[in-house]
């Protein structure tokens, strides 16, 4: 899909803390590189730069955290064919081993998704569900969707014939046909489409920098 989303750093970070890695997701195609900060022991920013797009810079803040469970809000802006606007809201879960030592990360998010002006010029709101998981401290990854209700009904969603769907009744017809989900210009997805609402990414951490010591 032609929109893009932040990696997100999985576990809480220190004041002055540097994280980087790469990031590969079907978004993108090429891998983009990603860089966070830690602002506060709440609070940190990352950056996002990609060969083609990708690019973009989110802000990330922890609003729960209770032994190995915490809530994380995330704002993002993306640079890609269907500039999108990201607020998500992440569940994490580190589980323990026998030694008590910390262990796999798992999370659920819901994630809302604002694009202004797509590749068609038109605009698109996306209401989806996310899962991801950090087997160990060098890779993980994340899969979801987002929904645009206005572009197609969601129980057409594995319809894979949509467009002439769309084109066979008068009903669907009225109703969508304004919204297409292939730009005929570029033959890229537009924000009405499916496909733009699809993630799926991996990642891996290329290295960490703690806080200085003052």
């Amino acid at each position: 899909g032609c929109a893009t989303h932040p990696t997100v750093s999985t576990t809480p970070m220190e004041q002055g803390e540097k994280r980087y890695g790469w990031s590969w997701s079907a978004e993108n195609v090429l891998p983009f590189l990603w860089y966070r900060y830690g602002l506060s022991d709440k609070d940190d920013i990352g950056l996002r730069l990609g060969p083609v797009y990708g690019s973009g810079i989110d802000y990330s803040r922890i609003l729960y955290a209770k032994d190995n469970k915490w809530d994380v809000m995330n704002l993002a802006w993306s640079m890609n064919p269907n500039y999108n606007t990201d607020f998500t809201y992440y569940k994490f879960k580190q589980r323990k081993s026998k030694d008590d030592k910390p262990g796999a990360i798992s999370w659920w998010g819901l994630r809302m998704m604002y694009i202004a002006k797509g590749i068609s010029g038109g605009t698109s709101t996306r209401i989806g569900f996310l899962l991801g998981g950090q087997p160990n401290d060098k890779w993980g990854y994340e899969i979801g969707y987002s929904h645009d209700f206005n572009s197609m009904p969601i129980t057409n969603l594995f319809d894979f014939q949509w467009n002439d769907t769309v084109k066979n009744d008068p009903s669907l017809n009225r109703r969508y046909n304004d919204t297409p989900h292939t730009d005929p210009a570029s033959g890229l997805p537009t924000e009405y489409s499916r496909l733009t609402g699809i993630s799926f990414r991996v990642y891996v951490n290329l290295g960490m920098t703690p806080p200085a010591v003052e």
